[in-house]
């Protein structure tokens, strides 16, 4: 007890007042109470926002856009797969789950990779994986093929969760880091709905290579990006952390401060000895796993994996035209998300958090209803149109707060010396709860169809008690000031 006091201390002490000092109020953006005892080297005045930094994120976010096709894929292909390959309906099913099997197995590893062989490499090996994958499933003559690919895929996809959020934190300055993390929901609702949408029209086979495009377009443009800079500071090498941070900021921007800044606390950090993956589970980090475990877990489930894997079906249960129903959720996600990543440095992401788990809980209980109503003959008429109001609510509200927001938070408040171990920890959480969902769902549906979504409504209301009572904000607040304040939080 007294070991992990003194090193909680180590990394406290140098960002609190004199006990008989407070820090003056702030009435800005900053002046939410999180840090309001905590006396953090300030930023400079003016963040940079430059191309570089642009070019970057969209590099990074090009492996979000595999993963939203990888989860857009398998809905609508399903018909044209199973009569091509004259797949049963059980065969089809492992197809389309397997990719969470591959997601488990990366989960455990994405957090160690990117901290062996860094941010820009931890990428590099997901697109060659992905595009493996791809390429199987597009020359797929048998069952296996396809399971091979998208169990690569899974691989592949897991590490691009934990690797795009984290370097977007790492290199966006902090008045930015919430839209520019935002646009990693952004790019993988644009893949999954360019996948609904296209889907309806062409041949699963060519659906395939456009689900490669984002894997070759982010090898090439990796080549021009630089190393996060967090990294290169954690792993002692000065000249091109200072390279790359002046890269990101600008040639003839002063990164003096915020260098010293983020020198300062990996110095503070290597005086504690290298954490293990047990000494994650101490004390001084109960409140940073509580809060990224749980909302991965409620994030799964709350049914999204399973909604979306299996929309086509849901449709068809509620009387729905399965390729309608597709192209119309598939228009809807773009804008839904683009609101999400305007909104996010504005309002926080504990205001969109509440408001999108509150419109999961209403719009799935809408739909659970709907499936109430199909079982009374004065009523059945009501259920097409309640059934897919409910599905586009429910698609919007879980865009624009609980798709990503989980993700950006995760990549903000664990310490770099634990990074590698949570991420990989609330990555595993994630993708082993959405097999639970994906495989459990068919049979839940079979059970209850109105039940199936009166759970799903009932976990995304204690989701939002959970963001009430135990998720910080943690907009316009550099990653060293969270990390930090967290300990305090709660």
């Amino acid at each position: 007890m007294v070991r992990e006091i003194m090193e909680e201390g180590l990394l406290t002490s140098r960002y609190q007042l004199p006990p008989n000092e407070t820090k003056p109020t702030s009435n800005g953006a900053d002046g939410d109470g999180l840090t309001d005892n905590l006396n953090m080297p300030s930023q400079p005045a003016a963040s940079s926002l430059t191309l570089v930094l642009v070019f970057c994120t969209f590099v990074a976010v090009c492996g979000s856009f595999s993963y939203g096709c990888s989860l857009g894929y398998s809905s609508p292909a399903e018909t044209g797969i199973m009569e091509d390959l004259d797949l049963s309906l059980a065969e089809y099913s492992v197809f389309g789950s397997i990719i969470t099997i591959g997601g488990m197995v990366g989960a455990i590893l994405s957090g160690k990779i990117a901290d062996l062989i860094g941010r820009k490499r931890a990428m590099w090996f997901s697109d060659v994986l992905c595009t493996v994958g791809w390429l199987a499933i597009a020359f797929a003559k048998n069952a296996l093929w396809l399971d091979i690919g998208r169990l690569l895929i899974g691989l592949g996809v897991s590490i691009f969760c934990y690797v795009v959020p984290v370097y977007i934190a790492e290199i966006a300055p902090k008045s930015y880091r919430g839209s520019f993390a935002s646009s990693n929901q952004l790019m993988t609702s644009s893949g999954f709905a360019i996948m609904f949408f296209v889907g309806t029209f062409i041949s699963w086979r060519t659906l395939t290579m456009i689900g490669a495009i984002p894997c070759v377009v982010q090898i090439i443009g990796l080549f021009f990006i630089p190393e996060s800079p967090r990294w290169l500071a954690k792993c002692g090498r000065e000249k091109e952390f200072e390279a790359s941070l002046k890269r990101l900021r600008g040639e003839n921007s002063d990164i003096s401060e915020e260098a010293a800044e983020i020198r300062d606390y990996i110095a503070t950090l290597e005086q504690q000895t290298e954490a293990s993956f047990l000494e994650l589970f101490q004390r001084r980090y109960a409140n940073a796993l509580i809060v990224g475990v749980g909302l991965m877990l409620l994030q799964q489930l709350g049914g999204n994996s399973a909604v979306v894997y299996y929309t086509s079906r849901i449709f068809k249960e509620s009387g729905i035209s399965g390729s309608l129903g597709l192209q119309v959720l598939a228009v809807l996600q773009v804008p839904a998300a683009t609101i999400g990543l305007l909104l996010m440095d504005r309002s926080g992401r504990r205001p969109l958090l509440l408001v999108s788990a509150s419109g999961l809980c209403f719009s799935y209980f809408l739909q659970g209803l709907a499936f109430c109503f199909k079982e009374l003959p004065n009523l059945k008429a009501l259920t097409p149109p309640l059934a897919l109001s409910s599905t586009l609510i429910a698609a919007t509200a879980f865009t624009i707060g609980l798709g990503g927001i989980p993700w950006i938070i995760m990549s903000e408040i664990f310490p770099i010396n634990v990074k590698a171990q949570a991420g990989s920890l609330v990555t595993l959480v994630n993708w082993s709860t959405a097999w639970i969902m994906t495989y459990s769902f068919n049979f839940m549906m079979d059970w209850s169809l109105a039940g199936t979504f009166f759970f799903f409504s009932g976990i995304s209301g204690l989701t939002v008690l959970f963001v009430a009572k135990l998720v910080p904000e943690t907009k316009e607040r550099t990653l060293e000031e969270i990390q930090a304040s967290i300990t305090h939080f709660m």
